[in-house]
């Protein structure tokens, strides 16, 4: 058997294992929560990726050397964390010291012959770039199914994404083109559980969520409260918030922290402005104009009122679309 049938095995046992979880969720309404069932198929998924190791040391897979320069990063992002950046970094000095201690996985890249893509391990491919050093590398033909899976077996397996970095790395994997049954493989969750990831992720806007940052001890319950609430008005209060100096200089979970705080603050009381307006040049219409805080009313009268008010309306859609541009 090749290697490739063997890792084909190893995700198709993977998808009947999560198969028959679902069916006794269905079976019983009183089965374990989510978060119980997703953290067993972690477990038995990491005992199916420990195989799968085995097996390709003994099929002949050996670690090579490559330029870190002729390796691009994957079609799909599964952390927020920022990439090292500097010879400071944590990660860059561990290496640095100890050296590579753990290999990446590459594939050869899909468009490229003399490329290769990443299928995990990108923090330390980029930490070896800023080091200067060739990375130590297992090379594997896997297609994009098989990527994306393998992803998840390793986050399972080192550590954890947090709960937004779930979500958002479902939503990404849904927008282009994955199947559900596939994510949930690379998730190792429910069909459940992975509706409410994808919610979130889809709720929150991906500038707020890329702001505050993985935050790993918000949990899966205040994330959820926090989507189930937002509307447009959450996103205008929280523009000044999160582009503060002070906002991003916080560690992440302290910014989720910051941002719940902002929305749970009574916003000020705005005052009302009320004004007449005629038009510049002399004409047969008055208007009077009332704003307050999130409203904004016209009243029109006297003779072209009917008419220009008429007017003003069929051309909401156009004159709002030019609002928007203009922003």
């Amino acid at each position: 058997m090749s290697r490739r049938d063997r890792l084909k095995g190893l995700f198709d046992d993977t998808a009947q294992e999560l198969a028959a979880a679902n069916l006794e969720e269905e079976a019983s309404a009183r089965g374990p929560a989510g978060p119980v069932r997703s953290m067993a198929l972690t477990l038995g998924r990491m005992e199916e990726e420990s195989r799968a190791m085995q097996e390709a040391l003994l099929s002949g897979e050996r670690v090579v050397e490559l330029d870190p320069e002729l390796i691009d990063m994957s079609f799909v992002r599964d952390r927020l964390a920022e990439m090292p950046n500097e010879l400071a970094d944590e990660l860059v000095q561990s290496i640095e010291q100890s050296g590579q201690e753990v290999p990446i996985l590459v594939r050869p890249h899909p468009d490229d012959g003399q490329r290769y893509q990443v299928v995990y391990g990108h923090r330390r491919l980029q930490a070896l770039r800023l080091l200067g050093r060739k990375v130590q590398a297992i090379i594997r033909k896997l297609d994009d199914i098989d990527v994306v899976i393998a992803q998840g077996i390793e986050n399972s397996a080192r550590r954890n994404l947090s709960y937004i970095e779930r979500a958002v790395f479902a939503f990404n994997l849904e927008s282009k083109g994955f199947d559900r049954p596939v994510i949930m493989k690379a998730l190792s969750t429910d069909k459940t559980e992975l509706s409410k990831l994808i919610s979130v992720a889809k709720a929150i806007p991906m500038d707020v969520i890329a702001a505050i940052g993985a935050a790993p001890a918000a949990g899966r319950r205040k994330w959820i409260a926090l989507a189930q609430n937002w509307s447009g008005e959450t996103s205008s209060r929280l523009r000044g918030l999160i582009t503060s100096e002070g906002f991003i200089n916080q560690e992440s979970d302290r910014r989720f922290d910051l941002v719940i705080a902002e929305l749970a603050r009574k916003p000020p009381k705005q005052e009302m402005n009320e004004y007449d307006w005629t038009p510049k040049r002399a004409g047969n219409i008055k208007g009077r104009i009332r704003s307050a805080g999130d409203s904004f009313t016209i009243a029109l009268k006297t003779g072209d009122a009917a008419d220009f008010g008429d007017y003003i309306s069929r051309r909401l859609d156009e004159l709002y679309d030019a609002f928007k541009a203009s922003k």
